[in-house]
C-alpha cells in the first residue's frame, strides 16, 4: 500500500498546514486517523467551495484524502483514554493547538513519550512553540505579513500584495512533512516544531544575508525580480498573456537579439540589464505586444529563453502536458492534485476523497480496544 504503510499517524490537527503534512504522508500509505471533535468536525470540512452533489467542502475532498476518520471529545473521559492508546499505537501525532493546549488535555509530551518512547510529535503553530508571539493564534496572513513575503509582492510603489492562494499553509504542510519523516528516520521519539512564519522565511532566500550584510532590502516589482531582467508577464496582440525569463546570460543575449537590443553594451551583463530595466522591459513588452501568443512563444522557446502561456485553471485542464502526465487525477468523482512526487520503485496512491465524520469510528476503536482488566 506504499513506502509508508508501516507508518500509523494521528491526525488531530485542523484546517490545511498540519493536515497537509499528515495526507502527504496518506497519500504515500501512512495509515492516517483523522481525528475531529463532535460537531462540526474540522474547521476545513466547511472551508470553500463545495462539491455541488453532496454539499462537502472541495478543501475536505482533498487535505483529507487517504485519511480513516473518527470523532473524538478531548474533554470526556473516555475518548481522551481512546485518543491516548491511539498515540500509544502511533508512530507519528500531528496537533496544531495553541502551545499549551495538548498539555492542559493530559496529553502533553512527556506524558505521551513515556507511554511510547518513540513517537514524534509534529507541533504546526503560527508562531512556534516559544517566543513572545507564541501565545497567539497563529494564520496564514500573519506569516505573510510578517514574514517579508507581502512586502516584496505588489507593483512599485502600490500596496503590498498577499498571496491569493493558501501559499503559507501549503509550504507549512511540506516543511511539516519533511520534518516529521526526518525525526521518523532518525528512530528517536521527540517533539517536531515547525511553524508558519518561519516556513515562510525559507522561502525569502538571500533576502535575509542581503539585509543583514548591505542592509538593503528588495522593493516591490510586480512580476518582476531584481536580478533576472528581462522576467514579467507580457500582454500579446491577442489578448493572451505570457510569461518570459532569462537566467543565464547567454539566453539573455539570445533575447535582446530577438527584441532588437542586441550589440548594446550596456545589456551585456545582468548588472547593466539591471540597471536599464525600465528599457529592457519596455522593449519586450513591445515586441510580444506585436505578436499573437503562439508566435511569441514560438521565437522565445527558440532561442531557449523561459517562456509559457499565463495559465488559468480552464487552460491547464486543457494543457497535453498535464493531460499526458495525468497531473489531475479524478477521485471518488473528484478532480484533484496528483501525487506530489513519481517515485519509480515504491509509488504512493489515491484511495479514497476525505470522508464523512466518523466514518471509520468503530473500525479504529476495535483497534485499540483494551482488553478486560488492563489498567488505564
Amino acid at each position: 500500500m506504499g513506502p509508508l504503510a508501516d507508518l500509523r499517524v494521528i491526525d488531530v490537527a485542523t484546517v490545511v498546514a498540519g493536515p497537509g503534512a499528515a495526507r502527504y504522508m496518506a497519500d504515500f500509505g501512512a495509515d492516517v486517523i483523522k481525528v475531529e471533535r463532535p460537531g462540526t468536525g474540522d474547521t476545513a470540512r466547511s472551508l470553500g467551495w463545495t462539491d455541488p452533489k453532496d454539499g462537502q467542502s472541495l478543501w475536505w475532498k482533498l487535505i483529507a484524502r487517504n485519511k480513516r476518520t473518527i470523532t473524538l471529545d478531548l474533554k470526556d473521559t473516555e475518548d481522551l483514554d481512546v485518543m491516548r492508546r491511539l498515540c500509544d499505537s502511533a508512530d507519528v501525532l500531528i496537533e496544531n493547538f495553541r502551545p499549551g493546549t495538548l498539555e492542559r488535555l493530559g496529553l502533553d509530551p512527556e506524558t505521551l513519550l513515556g507511554r511510547n518512547p518513540s513517537l514524534v510529535i509534529t507541533r504546526v503553530t503560527g508562531f512556534g512553540q516559544t517566543g513572545p508571539y507564541s501565545a497567539k493564534a497563529g494564520f496564514a496572513t500573519q506569516a505573510e505579513a510578517l514574514s517579508g513575503y507581502a512586502a516584496i509582492s505588489g507593483e512599485p510603489g502600490g500596496q503590498p500584495l498577499l498571496p491569493p492562494i493558501a501559499l503559507t499553509d501549503e509550504v507549512t504542510a511540506l516543511a511539516a512533512a519533511f520534518a516529521t519523516m526526518v525525526a521518523v528516520h532518525s528512530g528517536v521519539g521527540q517533539v517536531v516544531d515547525v511553524n508558519l512564519i518561519e516556513s515562510m522565511l525559507q522561502m525569502m532566500g538571500p533576502l535575509v544575508a542581503l539585509y543583514g550584510l548591505t542592509g538593503e532590502t528588495q522593493e516591490r516589482l510586480g512580476a518582476q525580480i531584481p536580478y533576472t531582467v528581462p522576467r514579467n508577464t507580457y500582454r500579446c496582440s491577442d489578448g493572451h498573456w505570457i510569461a518570459i525569463s532569462t537566467s543565464a546570460e547567454s539566453v539573455a543575449d539570445s533575447v535582446m537579439e530577438l527584441v532588437g537590443l542586441g550589440g548594446d553594451a550596456r545589456l551585456s551583463s545582468f548588472a547593466g540589464r539591471m540597471e536599464h530595466r525600465d528599457l529592457v522591459d519596455g522593449r519586450v513588452a513591445d515586441w510580444v505586444g506585436g505578436r499573437t501568443r503562439a508566435e511569441a512563444l514560438a521565437a522565445i522557446d527558440e532561442v531557449g529563453a523561459a517562456g509559457a502561456p499565463v495559465n488559468d485553471m480552464a487552460d491547464l485542464f486543457a494543457d497535453e502536458h498535464f493531460r499526458d502526465r495525468e497531473s489531475i487525477r479524478e477521485l471518488d468523482g473528484i478532480p484533484m492534485q496528483q501525487l506530489i512526487a513519481r517515485l519509480s520503485r515504491t509509488p504512493g496512491s489515491l484511495r479514497w476523497a476525505g470522508r464523512s465524520m466518523d466514518a471509520d469510528g468503530a473500525w479504529i476503536r476495535s483497534e485499540v480496544e483494551r482488553p478486560t482488566g488492563d489498567p488505564a
